[in-house]
């Protein structure tokens, strides 16, 4: 601050809106004119007993002092005055901007979870800036921009637009520097955009260790540059948001290597389970049923013992994978076990079930694996079906109902698709008879 005791008086008494000529005149009229002076500032009610205080000082000094010490007497205290305002806001910006490093850093490091620190990010930024339209976040990975999350000022949480290769948000990416655009209608960067595209931007990098994970992009429907204030606390939640999803891309891969099979790539059995348990509970709470079916590779036994683990291994990962074209997305196909499948589809009764299955035997005889020895394998599939009330009202059950349904069809009917027993009465399936 002692800059700010060190200004010449003249420039005081200009920032107080009084001019050294004026002052020589009355000190009544000085007092007059710098109070009128720091109402125009804006001074918040919770300052201003503080600087009335310093003003009466000025009174009551004037008292005390011949006519010959009135203009400087008064100039001092004014310079005071001008001191503690400035000190005083001052120190509620950095308390705001400590308010805001302190809420980013609970927020940011409460979750690891990619969305939930996403939406985060947008909501404090949109906090941070005054007259703020939307914010939006785009994660940054091998050249390519990724949507991440948005918030507009009427909460909506839908991007406005797709990042152009030309625009400001590859431009940030590309070059790593932050770039303010202070009217869109007149930049390079916003050439024949719309014309509803208006007020100022700024584009962020996030970046971890010199390397750009992602960017801010913040509008404003005002024209014109960035505060030194609003630019540290944007900078100070562009760190704090780099961090958080580098950490949240760490968690994601860790955690698609816990659920994930090392051969394959599909899903595990633990994936499995934890999917099968959700699907129960969305099954109860909304009444509808849905199926899963359990296959088992007919004839991979003999890839093995003729070519050994290492090719049967590229067999399954092969196959496994050609088996997840071509599903719903809603569908959930896991490596069970061994050269074993399973299949969950959402909302799926016994006939849509069994139209899956014979979609399944069809795309698996289309199949073949060119050997080491140019040969072409050829597999064959058998599976087991249960569906959600009727076969079983827990995981386990389910499972064990498909299971058992699969080995039937391993024994007495490979290459089919057979259905478990029903829990009340036998099930009347003309396509694939339950084979006892």
């Amino acid at each position: 601050m002692s800059f700010i005791y060190s200004l010449p008086r003249k420039r005081v008494a200009r920032i107080l809106g009084v001019t050294v000529a004026r002052m020589t005149d009355s000190f009544h009229q000085i007092l007059n004119e710098t109070r009128k002076s720091l109402e125009k500032r804006g001074i918040e009610s919770d300052h201003r007993d503080e600087l009335l205080a310093l003003l009466e000082i000025l009174v009551s000094a004037s008292a005390q002092t011949d006519g010959k010490q009135v203009d400087e007497v008064s100039l001092s205290l004014a310079s005071n005055i001008v001191s503690s305002q400035a000190l005083l806001s001052l120190v509620k910006q950095h308390t705001a901007e400590l308010n805001a490093l302190r809420r980013l850093s609970v927020k940011l490091t409460s979750s690891l979870d990619m969305p939930t620190v996403l939406d985060a990010i947008v909501h404090e930024a949109m906090r941070l800036v005054n007259n703020t339209r939307a914010v939006h976040i785009y994660l940054y990975k091998n050249g390519k921009l990724e949507f991440g999350a948005a918030l507009q000022s009427d909460g909506s949480v839908k991007p406005i637009s797709e990042p152009r290769e030309d625009g400001l948000t590859y431009a940030v990416a590309r070059g790593g520097e932050t770039i303010v655009v202070e009217n869109i209608q007149d930049h390079p960067l916003y050439k024949n955009v719309p014309a509803e595209w208006n007020g100022s931007i700024i584009g962020i990098p996030l970046k971890m260790e010199h390397i750009v994970v992602g960017v801010m992009n913040l509008s404003r429907t005002t024209l014109g540059g960035f505060s030194a204030s609003e630019l540290r606390l944007l900078n100070l939640l562009s760190d704090q948001a780099a961090v958080a999803i580098s950490n949240a891309s760490l968690h994601q891969i860790i955690s698609r290597k816990a659920y994930s099979d090392t051969v394959t790539g599909l899903p595990n059995r633990r994936a499995l389970d934890e999917r099968l348990d959700r699907e129960f509970q969305t099954a109860r709470r909304t009444g509808q049923s849905f199926s899963i079916i359990m296959m088992d590779l007919d004839g991979f036994k003999l890839v093995n013992d003729t070519y050994g683990h290492g090719v049967g291994d590229q067999v399954l990962r092969v196959f496994f994978n050609y088996m997840a074209q071509g599903l719903r997305s809603a569908d959930f196909l896991a490596r069970y076990g061994g050269d074993e499948l399973t299949l969950i589809m959402s909302q799926t009764s016994l006939p849509s079930a069994l139209i899956v299955g014979e979609k399944i035997m069809e795309q698996v005889a289309k199949f073949h694996f060119k050997a080491p020895d140019l040969a072409a394998i050829k597999l064959g599939i058998s599976g087991g079906i249960a569906v959600y009330p009727t076969h079983g009202n827990t995981s386990a059950d389910l499972l064990r109902a498909a299971d058992e349904a699969l080995y039937r069809a391993k024994k007495h009917a490979r290459g089919k698709f057979l259905v478990a027993k029903s829990l009340t009465a036998p099930l009347n399936i003309p396509r694939f008879p339950t084979v006892k």
